[in-house]
């Protein structure tokens, strides 16, 4: 796998794990995720909510939040792409993500790359978790790439390492992680810049009405 060749940044890939589970599938296909996005050159971190001691959203919360929220919004609004990952519950992502999500904003989120994985325990998947999660990065303005990876009976396709025992749902995982992260390389690169620049300057055609 080629490395992306940046001219002028780093590209930065965050994870976050819907899961505060010893042990969390979720947190195991995050870093899957964040693995691919490494073999194509990003720097990545896992976002790990237990570490943060977030507090419930009120709505209300501004530059005074707690330390915790503060870490979470700057190193979410750092990143130029960030992979979010949930365990499906009643047919939807979880509560501890919603509400991580929902100490955040635009700041965080406009204009960025997100890339979905979801586990469930069940044979259906987590497609309904993974629906929820794409209907909150349009929300908040952020491009959400096409491809997501739902996980149905995690615990049977986990090994004891942390990887997946099918090798092509492995490769599925981590190739969410390259998109992102070669995708926020396109949409920053110095070149796209310059061609969106002449696009939006360009002269109108003479030959229109």
């Amino acid at each position: 796998m080629q490395p992306i060749e940046s001219i002028d940044h780093a590209i930065r890939v965050v994870g976050i794990s819907g899961s505060l589970r010893e042990g969390s599938y979720s947190r195991l296909a995050v870093n899957l995720a964040l693995q691919g996005a490494g073999e194509v050159g990003a720097q990545t971190q896992l976002i790990d909510l237990r570490e943060y001691d977030l507090i419930f959203s009120s709505g209300k919360l501004g530059d005074d939040a707690p330390p915790g929220v503060l870490r979470l919004r700057h190193e979410v609004s750092a990143a130029h792409g960030i992979i979010l990952g949930t365990p499906e519950y009643h047919g939807s992502f979880s509560g501890v993500l919603k509400n991580a999500l929902d100490l955040m904003g635009f700041h965080e989120f406009e204009g960025k790359m997100v890339g979905l994985v979801g586990v469930a325990g069940g044979k259906m998947g987590a497609v309904h978790a993974l629906d929820g999660l794409r209907a909150v990065g349009r929300a908040l303005h952020a491009w959400v790439i096409p491809e997501q990876v739902s996980i149905p009976q995690a615990w049977r396709l986990f090994d004891d390492e942390g990887s997946l025992k099918d090798a092509a749902l492995e490769e599925r995982v981590k190739e969410v992680g390259r998109q992102v992260a070669r995708f926020a390389f396109l949409h920053h690169s110095h070149q796209a810049r310059q061609f969106l620049e002449a696009w939006e300057t360009a002269p109108e055609n003479p030959g229109g009405n």
